[in-house]
């Protein structure tokens, strides 16, 4: 997906200009929108790269005149309505009217430090050995998906090296989508900053990126 959130190398928006001595949040209601967006994760109905896609797939408008946290309510939103958690009235009324899906787990406060210690690891095992080893030189893929994926838009048809092959993991690409995980191996890849900004790139650049196997062909 080309979506207003993938700003890799794109002009005229400014330079990034880091906050001095940012707080982790700016107002409590941030906490509580982080919170709320953890504790609906372990339902059990929505996995953590449909949970990306739904913050990702908004139209740039109204994605890049939100800030952070009102990007996770208003995806939190999403998935509670497609799941059938809330409707369209609950959310106007601001309480529950219409009858809900319930969850097939709900977090318990006494469980939280164990469930965050836990996490949610993504590595699997994959039944075929790595395509790629260190120091093949490679291609990725130059395509416009209308789902989800991990391929950054300025990495995209690119040429680089593969820095170090990692572990299978699952592949958000088909587990947003409800089409499996299909774990794939992913590798380091790193790029000559020329190939991926331009003649103008600083030369002593370098990018790296963690790329799953089906976005990368020989070069």
């Amino acid at each position: 997906m080309n979506g207003p959130h993938d700003l890799g190398g794109q002009m005229g928006l400014g330079p990034v200009a880091p906050e001095t001595d940012e707080p982790v949040f700016h107002a409590d209601w941030e906490k509580r929108a982080l919170g709320v967006t953890l504790c609906a994760g372990t339902f059990g109905f929505w996995n953590i790269d449909e949970s990306r896609h739904a913050r990702e797939n908004r139209h740039p408008v109204d994605y890049l005149s939100s800030t952070y946290y009102e990007i996770w309510i208003k995806g939190l939103e999403r998935l509670l309505k497609r799941h059938g958690f809330v409707s369209e009235r609950d959310l106007a009324e601001g309480r529950a009217v219409d009858g809900a899906t319930q969850p097939k787990r709900v977090l318990k406060a006494a469980d939280v430090p164990a469930v965050l210690a836990r996490g949610g690891p993504c590595d699997r095992p994959v039944g075929t050995p790595p395509r790629f080893k260190t120091g093949d030189r490679i291609v990725t893929r130059n395509f416009s998906p209308t789902g989800h994926t991990r391929l950054p838009r300025y990495a995209r048809g690119r040429h680089g090296v593969v820095e170090a092959v990692r572990e299978g993991y699952v592949f958000p690409d088909t587990n947003a989508h409800g089409e499996g995980e299909n774990p794939q191996w992913v590798y380091t890849v790193v790029f000559d900053g020329r190939e991926i900004w331009g003649e103008d790139a600083d030369p002593t650049l370098t990018v790296s990126i963690d790329a799953w196997e089906s976005y990368l062909e020989p070069a």
